[in-house]
């Protein structure tokens, strides 16, 4: 049977520490706001009309990303405009989280590390013992920052937590406990709302912490257990950008052993930038210094050249991605070969077997099948057809200063070298260009067009030049 639980992710806080004027859940590490990642873990935990985020800082911010996960716009917010602390998070939802049954999950938008395995762990611990809530600790070699788990009493004793005393308040003896709370809990939702308004603000900050909750719960004759995890990090929360730069770093390492696992080549790991959303299949390489973003989707046999970067664009199977080159969203069929130093802008579709070689700039340009454009060509608001060749040097002047405009290039034509395609135009199926034309009429299917002065010789005239100035 599912367990019925609610989620709350408090994310109401600026974070000072960061040193900044965006929202500290705001933030990104592995490619996404912080946020992000704790809703999507927290939604493999219940459903979407069961999460609330509390909100209080930059509140329409953070609602917007939360929207733009999948399912994120059924989740809820709460108000929390003065910050008065955790336990202050949750009084402030009572009116709206008090009716729901089942457990209460309590969650950081800060802590992106969190897997949901670990959270189902901690629920299943509180639905099948009869423990009143349940919460996270660790065993730290150094839990200096961290509240220290104090556990004992009763028949219990060893598995009981007794209560949670935070750094600053801890004796010498609890200071050399080395079980850490943190800071995660899941408590049963009925004895939490009967409970929750004997926390006090008797510290000097003058806030309500949740970390009370423990002992009330003991107080009142419900026991509160630990789940222990084997590796802290999971539950770090960040407080500046060190710890930011800490967790990216772990959310990438995480990405990059998903996909090698899967069978994906990625020579030398550690150089590799992957966002956690990009999909990547089997057999494909990629290699040192790429950056894959957003929510790119590579298929199988690829290569992704060195110091590439590709982001939120779809690549077939068996596309080669030369170094140094950047493709933004743009979809490449399959056999497709761009770079090395290709550009393809934004908003391209590159037809099977299609190659768009050094020094190429493709901006909302569809290219058909076959067709080729192998160094030094801009192309920009672009219709080419299949098979066309497109000439070193050739320019799509497609801008007239106040608008945009479409060249269209049938199957077949050819595109001599330093040519200037004048937009609006249309160049018909099997025609011509000669190289170094300037081009600002149609041109008919199987036509040649010649757009260039005739060429004048002058005999003798260098020489007279060079006299001349010598003088």
């Amino acid at each position: 049977m599912r367990i019925p639980v609610t989620v709350v992710i408090l994310a109401a806080g600026l974070g000072t520490r960061m040193k900044s004027r965006r929202a500290k859940v705001l933030h990104r590490a592995g490619g996404k706001a912080l946020i992000e990642h704790v809703v999507e873990t927290a939604l493999e935990l219940a459903p979407a009309e069961r999460i609330f985020v509390v909100v209080g800082y930059q509140a329409e911010e953070v609602r917007k990303v939360v929207a733009g996960v999948p399912s994120g716009s059924a989740i809820r917010f709460i108000e929390q405009p003065e910050q008065k602390g955790t336990g202050h998070a949750l009084m402030v939802g009572r009116e709206t989280l008090a009716g729901l049954d089942g457990y209460l999950v309590i969650l950081y938008g800060d802590g992106p590390l969190l897997r949901a395995e670990t959270l189902k762990r901690l629920t299943e611990a509180a639905a099948t013992g009869e423990a009143g809530g349940v919460l996270l600790s660790a065993v730290m070699d150094d839990p200096t920052g961290y509240g220290r788990v104090i556990r004992g009493g009763g028949a219990l004793g060893a598995r009981r937590v007794a209560r949670v005393v935070e750094q600053k308040a801890a004796a010498p003896d609890e200071l050399a406990i080395r079980e850490a709370n943190m800071g995660i809990y899941c408590y049963r939702a009925d004895l939490f709302w009967k409970l929750v308004d004997e926390i006090r603000p008797d510290n000097p900050d003058r806030e309500y912490y949740l970390t009370d909750m423990v002992e009330i719960f003991n107080r009142a004759g419900h026991r509160v257990e630990a789940v222990r995890i084997d590796d802290p990090h999971e539950a770090l929360g960040i407080n500046d950008r060190v710890e930011l730069a800490r967790v990216d770093a772990i959310l990438r390492e995480r990405k990059r052993l998903e996909l090698m696992l899967a069978g994906v080549t990625i020579e030398k790991p550690e150089t590799v930038v992957i966002d956690a959303d990009v999909r990547v299949g089997t057999d494909t390489v990629i290699e040192p210094f790429a950056q894959i973003l957003g929510k790119t989707v590579i298929g199988a046999d690829c290569r992704v050249g060195a110091c590439s970067i590709v982001r939120d664009s779809e690549l077939a199977d068996e596309v080669e991605i030369g170094p140094f080159t950047i493709v933004a969203t743009s979809r490449l069929a399959r056999g497709v070969h761009a770079g090395p130093f290709a550009r393809l802008r934004m908003e391209n579709l590159v037809e099977e077997g299609a190659h768009i070689g050094n020094f190429v700039e493709l901006k909302k340009t569809h290219m058909g099948a076959h067709a080729k454009a192998s160094h030094l060509a801009y192309l920009g608001d672009a219709q080419i057809g299949a098979k066309v060749n497109i000439g070193a040097g050739t320019i799509t002047c497609n801008y007239d200063g106040l608008r945009k405009h479409v060249t269209k290039i049938g199957d077949g034509a050819f595109v001599g070298s330093n040519s200037t395609l004048v937009a609006p135009i249309e160049i018909g199926e099997g025609a011509y260009v000669a190289a170094g034309s300037v081009v600002t009429e149609r041109v008919p299917p199987d036509a040649l067009a010649l757009g260039r002065a005739r060429q004048v010789i002058k005999e003798d005239w260098a020489r007279k030049h060079k006299a001349l100035h010598k003088k």
